[in-house]
């Protein structure tokens, strides 16, 4: 396991096996960020040695060099910021730079932390980029993360507490996204809530598919019916004594998804592991709320169902009765994930919340629309909407305000529902579900809707501090936003 600590040292002298220095990029070529006396020791001929490797301090650069004694570390690496930066770039600098050392037991970061925020960044991107998910590997030839990192910094180790706990709930979904599905179906998503929400200070909940067939949850059984493992909802509570505000948390958790009967093509099913991102997203956040101990009350509903195909799936033109009382015309059932959030969104609306979110890998217009690295996010309200957007900014995760036109709504009639689950035509498929979901919030609730099909699962070569795989995309932006509302 990682860890993480401050120290004041001068970076020249410090005992670590590798030296992280930031540089920024310049017309006369990289400079180093706030270490002066780093370039001093190196005889004023750094810039000219990383020049000589093509080393500019552009955005994302890394480069190493031997330091031949000219500073204790015997390695350091060079790590570009660009020409300017923020705390997002301070997260990604440090993220791409401590991936780079796996396999190497300390490293230090000399990167700009003179103040809180700045040192927070620095120390959750270090841990974000050691990430590393091993459990299923036997052949030990994979090399282990950083063990111990250093945030050089002269700020109080309380700024990288925050950061921690931060990170303790990106690892805990991103672990929980990588989980093949043998083993993470339902009622063990349910079990591991149970056990890792219990000793954050959560109440849990979890109804099986008895409770939610007796209950009316239409929507969860539809989905899970065709599957031997069925559907379950949890639901997480955490409470302050001081909080003025309730926010309420929707995930979609479809832990496998095969499409069901409208089955999806090979290609596009290898990587529906990640289907339950929207859960775990939620799960973390309640966990790393209670963890932070914010002034505020936070419910998270998780709905949990695996969409497989089966002589007991639900069939398209089935009509199912949600928990809201509407019913539904299912005209595809690999559109399964609104089914499953349309029951959590209805039962989210009876703890009276000042706000609703839900989150959902949703669907694959998300990704057409907006690509694999920016979620799309729609509200009933447009100042919750930009909220929302302001929050992802602020946590460093990419999200885009889309509208949800009216006009739209028209293509989800059904001649024998209340509503269909699809829109006939493919164009705007990320605002249709946005509206679909919208009908099951009631009057005068806030509400708002994040799809993330694309951000919550990397299938390419890792970046910053994004790793392959899952990526515990919009965690920070839910505890941000309780964050927000703790201090309204």
């Amino acid at each position: 396991m990682t860890t993480v600590r401050l120290n004041s040292a001068d970076p020249v002298s410090l005992d670590t096996d590798a030296l992280i220095v930031g540089f920024t990029a310049g017309q006369d070529g990289p400079t180093p960020a706030g270490v002066e006396s780093l370039d001093a020791a190196f005889g004023g001929k750094l810039a000219a040695s990383l020049g000589a490797v093509a080393f500019s301090g552009k955005s994302g650069e890394l480069a190493k060099l031997p330091t031949f004694g000219a500073v204790t570390a015997p390695l350091l690496v060079a790590v570009g910021l660009g020409d300017s930066y923020d705390a997002e770039a301070l997260r990604r600098a440090a993220g791409a730079a401590v991936r780079s050392l796996a396999g190497t037991a300390r490293a230090a970061l000399a990167l700009p932390a003179g103040t809180p925020e700045e040192a927070e960044a620095v120390a959750l991107g270090a841990l974000l980029g050691a990430y590393s998910f091993s459990r299923y590997r036997t052949t030990g030839d994979q090399k282990e993360p950083v063990a111990e990192l250093t945030v050089l910094s002269g700020q109080p180790e309380s700024a990288v507490e925050r950061a921690q706990v931060l990170a303790a709930s990106v690892t805990l979904v991103r672990d929980l996204v990588n989980t093949p599905p043998s083993d993470l179906w339902p009622a063990k998503f349910a079990e591991i809530a149970e056990q890792v929400g219990g000793e954050a200070g959560l109440s849990v909940e979890v109804l099986d598919d008895k409770q939610l067939r007796d209950g009316g949850y239409g929507g969860l059984i539809g989905v899970g019916q065709g599957s031997v493992n069925p559907p379950r909802l949890v639901r997480l509570s955490y409470t302050h004594p001081e909080a003025t505000k309730t926010l309420a948390y929707v995930g979609k958790g479809i832990t496998f998804d095969s499409g069901g009967l409208s089955l999806k093509p090979s290609a596009a099913m290898d990587w529906m592991k990640s289907d339950m991102g929207g859960a775990g997203a939620v799960f973390g956040a309640l966990v790393g709320i209670a963890r932070l101990g914010l002034p505020v009350n936070a419910v998270g509903y998780l709905c949990l169902a695996e969409n497989l195909p089966s002589g007991t799936a639900q069939r398209p033109s089935d009509v199912l009765h949600s928990y809201s009382g509407k019913t539904v015309e299912v005209l595809d059932t690999d559109a399964e994930g609104r089914l499953v959030l349309m029951d959590g969104i209805a039962r989210a609306a009876e703890d009276g919340p000042d706000l609703i979110v839900d989150v959902a890998t949703l669907t694959g217009a998300q990704i057409v629309a907006l690509g694999w690295r920016t979620a799309g996010v729609m509200a009933n309200d447009d100042a919750i909407r930009e909220l929302v957007v302001e929050a992802a900014g602020a946590a460093g995760e990419n999200a885009w305000g889309m509208p949800l036109p009216e006009e739209l709504r028209k293509g989800l009639d059904s001649p024998i529902a209340d509503i269909a689950n699809l829109h006939p035509e493919r164009f705007g498929g990320m605002l249709t579900a946005g509206i679909f979901l919208k009908e099951f919030v009631p009057d005068g609730v806030r509400w708002a809707h994040i799809d993330m099909a694309g951000p919550a699962f990397n299938k390419g070569e890792p970046y910053g501090y994004v790793p392959k795989g899952g990526t515990g995309a919009i965690t920070r932006t839910l505890i941000g936003l309780a964050e927000r509302h703790a201090s309204i």
